[in-house]
């Protein structure tokens, strides 16, 4: 079970905003929206089930947060041109950015949908979740956990409060969207066992 960076089971989320929703034109908002992107990304994702067990126990991430970033960010990698997102300034699954904070900083690791950029763009989340462990060390495991993956996409230096996490993040529901989509990977898709 991946609990070293907490129980993605018992991480609170409110779905997906209204904005994230109307990428899919749903007429609803919430953790049934984020389930039913996941749910349309669902079969695209499982070319990439091995890859993402294997990273994830590497890792000590759970394969369904994995999953779930990959259906955010990438649509499982319906939305990417050659690997290329984000007008061309993030690659791959995961969207590593090749810019962070107007600096380069990311170069690509392996082609885009490959174990080796995985294994890249899932070093990074574990990177901004000890950098909230460091910066919120009260908040309990799950807390840092979600503040984590909003700090994936918006930076550590934007989550300031557990209340307001997803404040600076892509649609104000980055976290809550990601979780959600996780949960929904964890009961549906990407369930793997201790190992």
């Amino acid at each position: 079970m991946f609990t070293g960076y907490g129980d993605i089971n018992r991480v609170e989320a409110s779905g997906a905003s209204e904005k994230t929703s109307q990428q899919d034109r749903l007429g609803y908002f919430g953790v049934r929206a984020s389930e039913t992107m996941a749910q349309t990304d669902s079969g695209r994702m499982n070319k990439y089930k091995s890859k993402i067990n294997r990273v994830g126990s590497q890792s000590g991430i759970d394969p369904a947060l994995i999953a779930a970033i990959i259906s955010r960010e990438s649509r499982a990698g319906n939305v990417l041109h050659d690997g290329w997102g984000d007008h061309g300034n993030a690659w791959g699954l995961m969207q590593v950015d090749k810019y962070y904070l107007g600096l380069t900083h990311h170069r690509k690791e392996g082609d885009w949908d490959s174990e080796e950029h995985l294994r890249q763009a899932t070093g990074i989340l574990v990177h901004f979740i000890k950098r909230i462990q460091n910066k919120f060390p009260n908040w309990s495991k799950e807390q840092q956990l979600k503040g984590g993956i909003a700090a994936y996409n918006t930076g550590d230096g934007n989550v300031h409060s557990y209340e307001n996490v997803d404040e600076k993040t892509t649609g104000k529901d980055y976290s809550n969207d990601v979780v959600a989509r996780a949960k929904w990977y964890k009961r549906n898709e990407i369930n793997i066992k201790n190992y």
